[in-house]
């Protein structure tokens, strides 16, 4: 006689992936939910990416002015990041204004081929030359207008600035960071109309290089696909890198290194199951526009303000660009190496590694139970909790070191130079003091005397 145990396990054998989960408890339940969390590029992964860089910032705020601050800036640069290329590239060029440019009759056709590669594009077979150019023409034209979102990014540190000055009346970085605790440094009203001036600038600038960018992105959308000199100009609007080896090929350049590594810096889109996504290349541009941004902000409120700037965006932005992923890989590469989670670090022949996503997990745990005959549910709950350390190491690094240690490390050593500026301030005042005392009338009418 079959027992009530035996006869749910028998149903969990082959329950579909949303039962799945239903049985998780516990720790499985917590490691599911941080994987979703990673697979998900949407309000969700915003909210976490959002909460880790945000968070130990906070804990390290030196006063009201710096966390209010600090915090306008992740989460608008984060909002920048995650639904800007959503928003503005899929939604608002994509299927709507830009797509109003094309025939009724090859709208859908051509809008179908605008998240695949130039060479996907090129080698489809099923569609005509007019499409693969429109496509092409369209592509660009929607890179062009969201010149936007590295634009925004360079000037969120200005109006940041602008923020800071309206709602806390400072300028003055070290009051801003409360470097001087007995608050004696005043604000300077020029410095403070110079902040005004420059990030109101800034903006306008911002507002006339966007529209410049979306005009130009229409007319490349709509005429792009007339002439071939268009077409080039497309082609290098979405890969620059290989126009630049291109051209470096004529000049006879020999490196072949160099040339390789530049054609795979693309500004196209990545392509999120047929949306449009941002991708490596725009992530760059973006993330190397908003250090430049900061840099340049950072110069109108004071010389500390630029040296912190530059002590701990530059690894940010490097880690944001590389790090992240070469951490990863290096990771995942031990563990093959060991042999560590073989149905999650899955080593093929050419040596490249796989990492199968959250949704190819249930097929995987089947594959074990039937060749195992092992329970279903169990295989799945032991591969839950196995991706969820692939994946949590990484991201426990990132907030860890690049969270709270480099925030910390950083606000110390912007203490430490405000202390020693103060020091060597105090120390040649004294000095000045004392050669002034030594050449006083006083002195002079003293030696007479004598």
């Amino acid at each position: 006689m079959i027992t009530l145990n035996e006869k749910i396990n028998n149903n969990k054998k082959n329950i579909s992936f949303k039962s799945n989960i239903n049985y998780f408890t516990g720790i499985t339940k917590a490691a599911d939910i941080f994987l979703k969390s990673q697979e998900n590029l949407s309000s969700t992964r915003f909210i976490q990416d959002t909460a880790t860089n945000w968070a130990p910032k906070a804990i390290f705020a030196r006063s009201k002015a710096d966390f209010a601050e600090m915090s306008f800036l992740e989460f608008i640069e984060s909002g920048i990041f995650y639904f800007a290329s959503p928003i503005l590239g899929e939604k608002l060029f994509r299927n709507g204004l830009f797509k109003q440019f094309q025939p009724k009759e090859l709208r859908n056709k051509i809008n179908e081929q605008i998240p695949q590669t130039i060479e996907q594009i090129a080698k489809n077979s099923n569609i005509t030359d007019e499409i693969k150019k429109r496509a092409i023409a369209a592509k660009a034209g929607i890179v062009l207008a969201c010149t936007i979102v590295p634009v925004a990014e360079y000037t969120l540190s200005f109006a940041k600035n602008l923020f800071t000055l309206k709602a806390f009346k400072k300028s003055n970085f070290n009051n801003i960071a409360n470097l001087d605790k007995t608050n004696n440094e005043k604000e300077d009203k020029k410095q403070q109309e110079k902040v005004e001036k420059n990030s109101k600038y800034q903006l306008k600038k911002a507002g006339i290089i966007s529209s410049i960018g979306i005009l130009l992105g229409a007319i490349l959308a709509i005429n792009g696909h007339k002439s071939e000199t268009a077409q080039t100009v497309a082609k290098s609007i979405l890969e620059p890198g290989k126009a630049i080896s291109g051209l470096l090929n004529k000049s006879g350049m020999k490196s072949d290194r160099i040339k390789n590594t530049l054609s795979k810096f693309s500004l196209d889109f990545a392509n999120n199951n047929g949306k449009l996504a941002l991708s490596k290349g725009q992530l760059a541009l973006t993330a190397i526009l908003g250090l430049f941004g900061y840099s340049k902000a950072a110069e109108d409120r004071g010389k500390l303000d630029v040296a912190e700037v530059w002590t701990r965006v530059p690894l940010v932005v490097f880690y944001t660009i590389f790090g992240s992923e070469l951490f990863e890989k290096g990771f995942t590469k031990l563990l093959a190496k060991k042999n560590i989670f073989p149905n999650i670090i899955q080593k093929a022949k050419d040596g490249t590694i796989n990492i199968p996503s959250r949704a190819e997990l249930p097929k995987i745990a089947e594959t074990i139970s039937k060749a195992q005959n092992t329970n279903t549910i169990d295989e799945l709950c032991k591969l839950t909790k196995q991706k969820a350390v692939v994946s949590a190491i990484p991201y426990a690094f990132s907030l860890i070191f690049m969270g709270l240690t480099l925030s910390g490390i950083t606000r110390l050593f912007t203490q430490y130079r405000y202390n020693k500026q103060m020091k060597d301030t105090t120390l040649n005042k004294n000095v000045n003091n004392y050669y002034l005392n030594m050449q006083s009338p006083k002195i002079f009418d003293s030696i007479k005397l004598q």
